[in-house]
């Protein structure tokens, strides 16, 4: 982008921040706490709303033999997860240079019932192997998936002792998600009797005021 289309954009940009200050100036100090608490509720529905269809657990647990490979991960034809995959040559008996070994752990949330699982590496010299799984996750469990990656052959495999174990972090996440969406209804239920309470006041000050200047003009 050329330095005088970015001087227009901060411009602009600079503008309109003066514009939303002036606007925020001239707001009294009730309907400040009162944006400012929509905001907050609204943050908080959005991020309930994002989070609370992914309740189960993939958990990833990657052996390979690869010094650098990019790791993808698909779910039902979507992009699940995508990464780079180290590796560092083990010394047998600490002094022998071995084979290359690395390891992932990698967790990645994502709805309840039956999906399809993919796969694929690519080293950085272009060997690439690719290999699809499919499963049936239950509500709120984890299931651990085994990938063995090598130049010339990839295993995929369920670790069963897993398969339908509770995830703690989906304890958590059901129960922020609950403490979410209950702060967000109280907000909203303030902000919905303060608005019943104060808008009938904030009508009739106005009508006031328009009878006044109407009287005043009049008279004049």
């Amino acid at each position: 982008m050329d330095p005088e289309r970015i001087a227009q954009l901060r411009l602009h940009a600079s503008v309109f921040c003066g514009r939303v200050r002036d606007w925020l100036a001239r707001m009294p100090a009730k309907a400040l706490v009162m944006f400012g608490l929509f905001l907050f509720a609204a943050t908080l529905m959005a991020l309930h709303t994002a989070f609370a269809g992914k309740d189960a657990t993939l958990h990833l647990k990657v052996q390979h033999s690869f010094r650098s490979a990019d790791l993808t991960v698909w779910i039902d034809g979507d992009l699940a997860y995508s990464g780079k995959l180290k590796g560092s040559a083990k010394k047998k008996f600490g002094l022998i240079p071995d084979a290359v070994q690395g390891s992932l752990s990698q967790i990645v949330p994502l709805t309840s019932g039956a999906h399809q699982i993919r796969v694929r590496v690519v080293s950085d010299d272009g060997a690439a192997q690719d290999d699809s799984i499919a499963a049936d996750f239950s509500p709120h469990s984890e299931r651990e998936l085994s990938i063995t990656a090598r130049r010339n052959a990839m295993l995929l495999a369920w670790q069963s002792s897993n398969a339908a174990a509770p995830s703690g972090s989906n304890w958590v996440a059901r129960y922020a998600g609950t403490l979410m969406l209950t702060i967000a209804g109280s907000i909203i239920s303030a902000l919905t009797g303060f608005a019943l309470r104060e808008l009938p006041a904030h009508i009739r000050s106005r009508q006031n005021v328009e009878q006044k200047a109407q009287s005043t003009a009049a008279g004049r």
